[in-house]
């Protein structure tokens, strides 16, 4: 992403652009944060500046659910594409904070002819995950490894379900718009219970408390008993529910059930050998 001319030889003669390479930093030190956010910027406009001198016709952006807000206080609704996450709200987060440079880069750049369309997944699960990013996830419940869940809701898109739309966003997508890429929304343990029975084990046996949570990562812990990495703990009162109508009536976005994704990566997970 630093090596310009590869990116433009890359790009030559390309119609459509798909970015969805970003380091995965973690929590980190505050002044760390600065030096990735910087990082990513310059990354991402290497990638915008590319498109354009190749004359790319679309850059499709996936950005990511950290970037969605909370919709306002007053407002009895589900985050959708008009809520932004307020940069420095986790300031030791560094991917939160890089996610959110990079996509307010994505909008100015559509601001001023660029035709580029953002996409932002929920929780990507389903089968062919080989590096276990969000996989690993769904095998701890499945193998009742967790034992204790934290408070909050999730919403969760099979990784074909985002495919299709990434292509339809290519075809359909309206330059310069979000569009939330995801499925229904659950509570976290109703999510594991799911899981759990699918996989025929027993699901996770507590919610943690807040005051709980809250005490863990201000010690700075990690929870070994909950399926979530430490960055996303620390960020769990972000946790949400999403409103995905928009990418269904814009890009044909079809979620299917959870149910379906958990049986068909349980079945991939195990034909690859990991049980």
């Amino acid at each position: 992403m630093e090596d310009y001319p590869s990116l433009l030889r890359a790009m030559s003669g390309m119609d459509y652009v798909f970015h969805a390479a970003a380091s995965y930093p973690g929590v980190c030190d505050p002044a760390l944060v600065q030096e990735r956010v910087q990082s990513s910027i310059d990354q991402m406009k290497n990638v915008i500046r590319a498109t354009r001198e190749a004359k790319v016709k679309r850059l499709i952006y996936t950005s990511s659910l950290t970037t969605i807000g909370s919709p306002p206080e007053n407002e009895t609704r589900l985050a959708d594409e008009r809520d932004f996450y307020i940069p420095g709200s986790l300031p030791d987060n560094a991917y939160h904070e890089m996610k959110a440079a990079m996509e307010n880069l994505a909008l100015q750049a559509s601001g001023v002819g660029y035709d580029i369309v953002i996409l932002n997944p929920t929780l990507v699960l389903g089968p062919g995950d080989v590096h276990l990013s969000t996989g690993e996830i769904l095998l701890m419940f499945a193998q009742n490894k967790a034992k204790a869940v934290p408070p909050g809701t999730l919403n969760v898109v099979d990784v074909r379900d985002a495919a299709e739309a990434h292509i339809n966003a290519a075809r359909i997508g309206k330059r310069g718009q979000r569009y939330i890429l995801g499925g229904s929304n659950y509570r976290i343990e109703e999510a594991a219970a799911i899981i759990a029975n699918i996989a025929d084990v027993k699901p996770p046996l507590l919610t943690l408390p807040t005051w709980l949570m809250d005490f863990y990562i201000k010690a700075g812990d990690a929870l070994p008993f909950i399926p979530f990495a430490h960055d996303h703990v620390r960020a769990y009162k972000h946790w949400q529910g999403y409103n995905i109508e928009k990418a269904r009536k814009e890009l044909d976005l079809n979620s299917r059930f959870l149910e379906e994704t958990v049986r068909d990566s349980l079945k991939w997970f195990s034909n690859q050998g990991i049980r």
